[in-house]
């Protein structure tokens, strides 16, 4: 079996962190009771490209027991749980993922998904998409379809379509309701600071958090950082997004302004250079800077490292970055997803449904081969409510439906 990763004898400690993930997701465990009953993906192969947790392991286990061969790479060098990739190469998937893999391995590994042939691809900022359509076009050619799970990669997606080169179908599983209305907010709301807090041990109360975006993520990361006592700021380019951010009762200034004031600093935008040489030049002696966007390109590292007299490590994942203006600032994570890299990313109870979504599109995608249109899709509503079905099932919740009154009301126009 082809497989490359750090150490095969983490296993049983692996096992040990997969059992504790399914412990909390249990709509997966729902899906895979039918899956085990069904087979749906029975012969398919599924090329994917995912942080290596345990929560991903889970899914993975989903989609072995629908009868599926999968074959992962991690779509991050310093996400993957070592002991998680040992154990599912025990359990026969094809693993070529370790933590703190080299840029060139890092693709290298990706070549390898792209290259076994998938009927069905998973990624995860949309670098498997984009290998396929640039270096194995003949092999995109011949994929049934695809998923993407994050904003990140559903802008490259959506840039593809509208240059025309998209090759498959793809579903935006980014895009479900119970994808980013819980993932992106209250997953990475809570997962950021946690992976700032592990890194560091700072208080959070009192402290002035700069939140760089106000999506659903930066919404996320505002809220929680409040709820701990932070006076937060927030910096965006959408008008309507700021005014939001200001009637929920945050400060709103541009990051020129908030580079002055602010003692934390968290981009989520998804976009580059959004603190920039000239931010940092202003910022205070001791100011933390932190990235929970998809890709290491927010904060202007290079930038960062021009103004630097000297460099070094602190803790671990925290680096000292003294400038010629004898200012310390402190770089997290080496600018890359914090929560993954100092901590255990999203936790399990919020990433079921984000990966119930991913299990039933590729479902979705194996029973409507050929038959869907070449461009990004959003998850049909059925699937959706069902996730959020199961959700509240496994939580013991009972909800009101409809009377045949009601409804006959509501398809009314008449009065």
């Amino acid at each position: 079996m082809s497989y490359r990763i750090k150490d095969l004898s983490l296993s049983p400690q692996g096992k040990r962190q997969i059992e504790w993930a399914e412990r909390h997701m249990l709509v997966l465990k729902l899906i895979r009771e039918r899956f085990v009953k069904e087979k749906p993906l029975e012969g398919v192969r599924v090329g994917a490209v995912l942080h290596v947790t345990k929560e991903t392991a889970v899914l993975v286990r989903t989609l072995l027991a629908g009868g599926a061969e999968v074959w992962l790479a991690a779509s991050n060098p310093l996400s993957t749980q070592d002991d998680v990739a040992a154990a599912l190469v025990e359990e026969g998937v094809h693993v070529f993922a370790w933590r703190g893999e080299s840029a060139e391995e890092y693709l290298w590994a990706i070549s390898q998904i792209a290259k076994s042939g998938p009927n069905v691809v998973i990624d995860d900022g949309g670098d498997l998409h984009a290998y396929l359509h640039d270096k194995e076009r003949g092999i995109a050619e011949r994929i049934w379809g695809g998923t993407e799970e994050t904003t990140t990669g559903v802008i490259r997606l959506k840039a593809m379509e509208r240059e025309g080169v998209l090759k498959y179908p793809v579903i935006a599983v980014n895009n479900a309701l119970t994808k980013f209305l819980f993932d992106n907010r209250y997953g990475t709301g809570q997962s950021a600071l946690d992976g700032i807090i592990r890194a560091t041990n700072i208080l959070f109360a009192g402290k002035k958090v700069v939140v760089a975006g106000y999506g659903w993520v930066g919404r996320g990361i505002a809220q929680r950082a409040r709820g701990l006592g932070a006076r937060v700021i927030v910096t965006e380019v959408d008008p309507i997004r700021a005014l939001e951010a200001v009637m929920d009762g945050f400060d709103v200034m541009s990051m020129d302004k908030a580079a002055e004031v602010g003692d934390v600093f968290i981009t989520a935008t998804g976009n580059i250079n959004v603190i920039d040489g000239r931010h940092i030049e202003k910022m205070k002696d001791g100011a933390l800077l932190a990235n929970a966007g998809h890709f290491n390109v927010e904060i202007n590292v290079k930038a960062l490292e021009e103004l630097a007299v000297e460099i070094r490590e602190v803790r671990p994942y925290v680096k000292e970055f003294k400038l010629k203006n004898g200012k310390r600032v402190y770089l997290l994570a080496e600018g890359r997803l914090v929560n993954l890299v100092a901590a255990e990313g999203h936790p399990s109870e919020v990433m079921d449904m984000s990966f119930a979504n991913q299990a039933l599109a590729v479902e979705y995608i194996v029973k409507n081969r050929g038959r869907l249109p070449v461009k990004v899709l959003t998850l049909p509503r059925e699937i959706d409510e069902n996730v959020a079905r199961l959700k509240l099932r496994s939580m013991n919740i009972e909800i009101d439906t409809l009377t045949d009154e009601q409804r006959r009301y509501l398809e009314s126009w008449k009065v």
